[in-house]
Order: structure tokens, then sequence, then C-alpha cells
């Protein structure tokens, strides 16, 4: 087995940028004071962090004091939902087939009635139904910007038209997109980020609302006075001070970065094509780094451990089903059969990937596909 690891499982989680993480760990190591304290020391940790807030105030134009930390884009997404039923009290919500698991399971846990919109092969929401839907009732509107498993980009300029004519709020869950793509934040009311899916290390995300959406008496945790009151428990500064670090870092190297990713989707996609295998959501436009094809084989698992033990490591699908091999619900909902659906591959790029790791899994993708047919 190869002993060195070609990662190509990016929208899983990327690479940690060590620079940054062991920079905020020795300051974290140095200056190791509870925000929440009341000496001087605590003062400037919270300083740190308010810096932070800060960063992300001014590259998203939301108000800082509607930027509130947590540990996952799990939690991120609950606040998210959460933050929508305490100003909505009976409202349901129009919502996208491709949300993450989480987005729909905190709609559920606050009692919020998902109207989920349909869709086909392109991967994108019809926007046609979307304005019927709004016609009949304003219900707040969730999409996805980006999916993490097919990658496609849905359409947000017209979608923000919609939610304007109808005057219904906007969200998104931004996870797999921030620091991938140029976004037009002030179209939405609140979307989540997290730190690491851009290589900020895990156990910070974020949620970021319009702050008429978090007055004093919302907290998703109490017990403590934290994050303005609506999330008790200590901050975790590393990861924080580590996200914006990584954040600011990825804003200004993304279309040099985008460019190199483009390049390697083209050639990763014209190789799985010529083997017969089928890109999903081809003609959409699509995350550059991000590639979903249901291969011609009946048993993907082979396919993997093929690969994994050349040392290259890709995924199913969403990293949070893709140990339980269950269908990829993305593509049953695109219309995808079962069977298709679980022949499906996700391969995704990042900041990290180089031309020689993309040869190597070019020749050895190709190797191990053609070792089936023989």
């Amino acid at each position: 087995m190869e002993n060195r690891r070609y990662y190509f499982d990016y929208n899983a989680t990327c690479l940690p940028f060590k620079d940054i993480l062991v920079e905020s760990t020795l300051d974290y190591i140095e200056n190791f004071y509870n925000p929440s304290g009341p000496t001087r020391f605590s003062l400037s940790r919270q300083g740190v962090i308010e810096e932070a807030r800060n960063y992300l105030s001014q590259i998203t134009s939301k108000h800082r004091a509607g930027i509130v930390f947590s540990s996952t884009g799990t939690e991120a997404l609950y606040f998210l939902v959460g933050a929508v039923k305490n100003r909505y009290r009976n409202t349901n919500a129009i919502v996208s087939p491709f949300e993450h698991s989480a987005l729909y399971a905190a709609l559920e846990y606050y009692q919020i009635e998902a109207d989920i919109l349909s869709t086909n092969k392109t991967g994108l929401i019809d926007l046609n139904e979307l304005e019927s839907k709004l016609k009949k009732k304003q219900n707040p509107v969730f999409i996805i910007f980006a999916s993490g498993e097919t990658g496609v980009i849905q359409p947000f300029s017209e979608i923000y038209q919609l939610t304007q004519k109808y005057q219904v709020p906007l969200f998104s869950d931004l996870i797999q997109s921030f620091c991938k793509l140029p976004i037009d934040f002030g179209m939405l009311d609140g979307f989540t980020i997290s730190g690491h899916k851009i290589g900020g290390g895990m156990g910070v995300s974020a949620t970021c609302l319009e702050k008429h959406y978090l007055d004093n008496d919302f907290k998703i945790f109490g017990g403590g006075y934290q994050e303005n009151n609506h999330r008790a428990g200590s901050e975790n500064t590393v990861a924080i001070l580590a996200m914006a670090k990584v954040a600011k870092l990825q804003m200004d190297e993304f279309y040099h970065i985008e460019e190199k990713l483009k390049g390697f989707q083209a050639r990763i996609e014209s190789i799985l094509k010529e083997l017969g295998s089928v890109i999903v959501a081809q003609n959409s436009k699509r995350l550059s780094n991000t590639t979903f094809a249901i291969l011609p084989l009946n048993d993907i698992d082979f396919f993997m451990i093929g690969l994994e033990e050349k040392g290259i490591l890709v995924s199913t699908g969403a990293s949070c089903k893709s140990r339980s091999r269950e269908p990829s619900e993305s593509l049953l909902k695109m219309g995808y059969s079962v069977e298709e659906a679980l022949q499906a591959i996700r391969i995704s790029t990042g900041y990290f990937t180089t031309e020689i790791e993309v040869e190597y899994l070019l020749k050895n993708m190709r190797d191990v596909l053609l070792n089936f047919f023989s």
C-alpha cells in the first residue's frame, strides 16, 4: 500500500493551513486566559474574538452584532433556524432539496414544516415552482448556495429577485461556498460558514444574520453571557482566530486558486468520461473544485479500496452519510435510480492540490477502472 496520501476529499474537510494553526495555537499557549474573565488578560482574549468578528463583518457587510460563533456547522445551522423561528413564530419554510441533513433536522426540531422544491438532472431548483409557492404563501426561503455533493451553484440573483418581489427573507448555507465563490452577501438575510471547510481547523463555525433577527430573547444555549448572550460557553479562541486568518488568505488568493482548480476539474472529468462515467450536472454552473461522477461499475467499494491502496482518498458523497453506503439523496431527487446513486463518487480538490497529485490520480484512476473491465 502507498504510504503517501493523495487527498481529494476537500468538501469533507480542507487540509489545514499548518502555519496559521500552529501560530494560533502558540498564541493560545502564551495567552490562555478565558475571554469572559475580569482581568485585562481576559479582555485581551475577548479582543481577539472581536477582531475576528469585525473582519467577518467587513467582508460580508453584516453587522458585527449579527455574527455569532459556535462550534460546528450543524450548530450554526440550528442557530440560524432557531433565530428564524424566534422571529416568525408560526412560519413554515420553502427549502431546496439539496440542503445538508442538519438543516432539515433543525427545521424539524423547531417545528418548521419544510416545503421542499423539486429539481431535475441539472441539479437546479425550479424558479417557476419557487414563485408559485411564494404566491400562495410568503414563507422564508432556505436555499443552499452550492451543493457539497454535486457542486451545483443555484441561481441566486434570480432567487433573490423573487424573494424581494414577495418580500420574504432569504437564508443560505454557505459552508461549502465560502472562500470558493464570489458571493453577494447583501442578498442574504442570514447564512452559515465553517472553519474546517476552508482549512482553519475544526472547532468553529459562524451564523451571520441581519442583527434584527437577534433580539435579547434568543439564545441557543443558556447559562452564560458569551456571544452577546446568544450562545453560552467559553469560546474557542484558537479556532476563531485561525478561521479569520485563513479566510483572509483564501479571499486574497481566490481567483488564482479558482483558475488552477478549474483546470484540474476539466482534466479529471475528461478522463472519467473517457472511461464511461457520467458527470452529474455537467452542464450546470458548478464549484470549480467538485466533480460528482457515476461510474460504470456495480460495486463502487472495490474501486474505492483500489484507490486507497494507492494512497488516494476520494468520497462517495456527503461525509455525514458516506459510511452508511446509502444512495445519495441528491441524486435520487435529481431523478437517478438507486443503482446509479450507489455508483457515484465525489472528487474534490482544494488550495493545496498540486499538479503532481492530479497526474497521480488520473493515472491510477484509469488503471483501477481498467482492471475491472479486463
